[in-house]
């Protein structure tokens, strides 16, 4: 995966989650915790993405 791909995704993930907390009316906990799983979901596929966190691979979803 090249850097460029995995910058804009970042960029993308941003732009929708700045999206979703400026224009979707919900209360501070949930956009809190929105956060939070959106973050710890961008780190895992980042560690991912730069294999280090190779055992990942074999977990399906």
């Amino acid at each position: 995966m090249s850097l460029i791909s995995i910058i804009l995704v970042i960029c993308v993930v941003g732009v929708l989650l700045w999206a979703i907390n400026a224009y979707l009316p919900m209360d501070a906990r949930i956009k809190n915790i929105l956060n939070i799983v959106v973050v710890i979901a961008l780190v895992l596929w980042l560690l991912k993405a730069f294999g280090v966190l190779d055992s990942l691979s074999a977990v399906t979803v």
